[in-house]
Order: structure tokens, then sequence, then C-alpha cells
């Protein structure tokens, strides 16, 4: 009597449950290895301004700091490219060791002489290339080291690594920087992404499942990056949430960074009063993270981010209406809560949406539309205040931002967008 196959239920009752992703073994040791690298990053950049404020005017401090920013924007798209084509796995190791050599490299030049400022234009351009690399691999890494079900645990420990790299990169390299000057942080920061590499030996990553392997990147650089834009474009789910996730960075990005700078200064409140609202916003996206992180599941996550965003936009808008410095970190820490609520659900649904042969090429997008787009409304919304001040100023970005739940609650993908649920 011929076998009957098996169904994707019996599969599923047989195949014993993987634990859940803050337990998870293999999670936690990339988790370890991309928060190590993380706080390298912050090391760095401290004692990349640093060394360059030692070596030219403020103006070339900015051209420093700036320049990496143009190879990241400019390679990111082929960033996306290499990362499906190969194991992104590998692509993140090779990143991280040419970050380790080369900011050696720069500690050692440093211990030596004052460097000249073309070398630390050379070094922030490379980095900002390298950084092109790794950036949309590890984006496109949870989806092969968890399964779907748990990609929101996974979006919002990520979330939390990246708190914790921006919280403790500067303490630390201050205190190198303090006890051995720029060398000192060069090389912490360098012995920092020497520590991921071996953490990251250690993670499996899932195959990808056959049609997936099939529509890998094999053509040219340039025919896989337009087949990836015109997948991105003809996807019912992920097109709405990058559109509406790029307008409210465009929107918010640059009224919660300059603005809250000159509405701090027109309040008079003070550096310290800066420093609390700037510590409410990250104290509320931190704490949106450990919720889903905890939680691992949303309801409606297409309606739940909405909302989100809605309400992140409204917080925004009210920042430039409030007298008084509490209200302000009240409200700090509601547009952080949204907020934060908001990227991971987005994040998410990308995640688990997106065939896994694209997600290299779908992150390299969802990326450059953040870190792009945002500091093009910086000199905008700083020109915008010193003409009318910060109260109209922070009214038109947070309507602007409302712009993007136009498109999210237009997309019957989006309303009725759901994560992954644990099979029970």
């Amino acid at each position: 009597m011929p076998a009957i196959p098996a169904t994707a239920a019996d599969t599923e009752t047989a195949a014993p449950l993987a634990p859940p992703a803050h337990r998870d073994g293999n999670v936690l040791r990339w988790l370890a290895a991309y928060t190590v690298s993380l706080v390298g990053d912050g090391i760095y950049f401290l004692a990349l301004g640093w060394s360059a404020q030692r070596a030219g005017s403020p103006a070339e401090v900015g051209l420093v700091m700036a320049a990496g920013g143009v190879p990241r924007a400019v390679l990111m798209l082929g960033g996306g490219v290499i990362a499906d084509r190969f194991d992104p796995r590998r692509v993140i190791l090779g990143s991280d060791a040419l970050r380790c050599a080369l900011i050696l490299s720069v500690a050692a030049a440093v211990a030596l002489t004052t460097p000249a400022l073309w070398l630390l234009v050379a070094v922030a351009l490379v980095f900002g290339a390298v950084d092109a690399l790794f950036v949309p691999a590890v984006g496109a890494l949870p989806a092969r080291v968890t399964s779907p079900d748990q990609l929101a645990r996974v979006t919002a420990l990520r979330s939390l690594a990246m708190r914790i790299g921006q919280i403790a990169g500067p303490p630390i390299g201050g205190l190198a920087m303090g006890l051995g000057g720029p060398s000192a942080a060069f090389t912490t920061a360098g012995v920092l992404f020497a520590l991921s590499l071996p953490l990251l030996l250690t993670v499996r990553i899932r195959p990808l499942d056959a049609p997936a392997e099939a529509a890998r990147a094999t053509g040219t650089v340039r025919s896989d990056l337009v087949d990836g834009l015109r997948y991105l474009r003809g996807h019912r789910l992920i097109g709405p949430l990058m559109l509406a996730g790029g307008i409210s960075e465009l929107c918010l990005n640059g009224t919660l960074n300059v603005g809250m700078v000159l509405l701090n200064a027109e309040r008079g409140w003070g550096p310290s009063g800066y420093g609390w609202i700037i510590a409410g916003f990250g104290v509320g996206a931190s704490a949106s993270a450990a919720l889903l992180a905890l939680a691992g599941w949303v309801p409606r996550a297409g309606l739940s981010l909405s909302v989100s965003l809605l309400v992140a936009s409204a917080s925004a808008a009210g920042l430039g209406l409030v007298p008084s410095l509490w209200a302000a970190v009240a409200l700090a820490v509601t547009a952080g809560l949204a907020a934060g609520t908001f990227g991971s659900l987005s994040n998410t649904l990308v995640q688990t949406s997106a065939d896994p042969a694209y997600l290299g090429r779908v992150v390299s997008v969802l990326m450059l539309s953040s870190l792009g787009l945002a500091p093009l409304a910086y000199p905008v919304v700083g020109a915008a205040i010193g003409a009318w001040g910060s109260a109209p100023v922070f009214l038109a970005c947070g309507a602007c931002g409302c712009l993007g739940l136009v498109f999210l609650l237009a997309s019957p993908a989006v309303r009725r967008a759901e994560l992954p649920r644990r099979a029970r």
C-alpha cells in the first residue's frame, strides 16, 4: 500500500518547536555579536570626531563626519544585491573583519602622529563603503536565524541592541580617550569588531527554500538591482509600508533632531532640558522594543502600526506647543513608544512578507529611505523655525507625518496585515 504523504499540519505537529527568540542560543549569539559591533561603531564615531577636531577647523570636522555618509548612500543598493547573492552571515563577517583591520591601522597611525585631515576623510569614506555592505546583510539575517513567528521578537531585540550601542558607545569611547587618547579609543573599537567575529562564526543559518533559492540574485549587479526594485514596487504590502516609513522619517526625524535643539533654546530649558527630552524619547523607544520582545505578537499588526504612527505624529506636533519641560519630556516618552512600535511592527511585516531571496535588496531600499531622506529635512526645519518659530513648524511636521497614515489606511494589504503566530 503506498505511503500517504504527511500534510503540513502533521509536519507542524511532529516538528518540535524551537525556543522563543529571547531564549534561543543561536539568536542570542547573533544579537551579542551585533551589539558588540554597534558599541564599536559608537566608539569609532567619537574617536573620529575628536581626531578631526585636533586636525582641522570646525567646518573640516563637519566634512570628516559627513564623508562616510556619501559612499554609504551611493553603495547601499549594491550592498543589498551582494547580501542576496551570498550568505549574509559571510558578508557580515567580511565587513566586520575589514572594519577591524581599518580601525586598528588608524589606531596605530594616530599613536605615531597627529593624522592629516585627508587621512581621516579617507578612513570615513572606506568605513562608509564597508557599512554599505554591512547594513543590508544585517537586515537580511534575522529571517535566516529564526522562524517567522519569532521575527517580531528578533526585530524588537535588534532595536534594543541599537539603543544599547547608542548609550554605551560614547561613554566607553570617552573613557578610553581619557586614558590613552584617540589611539586608545580606535583600538577599543577595533577590538570590539574583532570580538564579534567568533560569535558570528557560531551562528547557524537556515538555507533558503527551493523557490527562494531559484530566485536568488545571479545576474549582473544592475539587472539584480532592477529586479529587486521591480519586486518591491509590485508588492502590495511592502510598498505602502516603505512609503509611509520614508514620509514619517522625512517629516519627523528633522523635527526630533534639529528642531528639538532650537525649541530647547527658544524655551530656555538649557542643556539639561535637552538631555531630558532626548532621554525620554530613548526610554519610550526602548520600552516599546522590550514589550514587543516579551510579547512576541501583536494583534492586527497593520492597524496597530497605523495607530502608532498617528500617536507619534501627534506627540511630535505637541512638543512645539507645551510650555513646560516635563510636559515635553512626557510627550517625548509617548513619541518614543509610538515611533518604536511603528518601526518594529513595520520592519517585522517587511521581514515576514518579503521573499527571502529579495530581502537584502528590500532592506537596502528601506535603510536608504531612512538614512538618506531624513537629513534632507534638517536645513529646511532649521530655516523654517528661524523664520516662523518652533510651534508652527512642529505642527506642520506632525501633520506631514500623518500623510504616511493615508497610504497605510488606503492599502487593504496593510489594514489586513497580521504577524505570524506560533502554532499551539
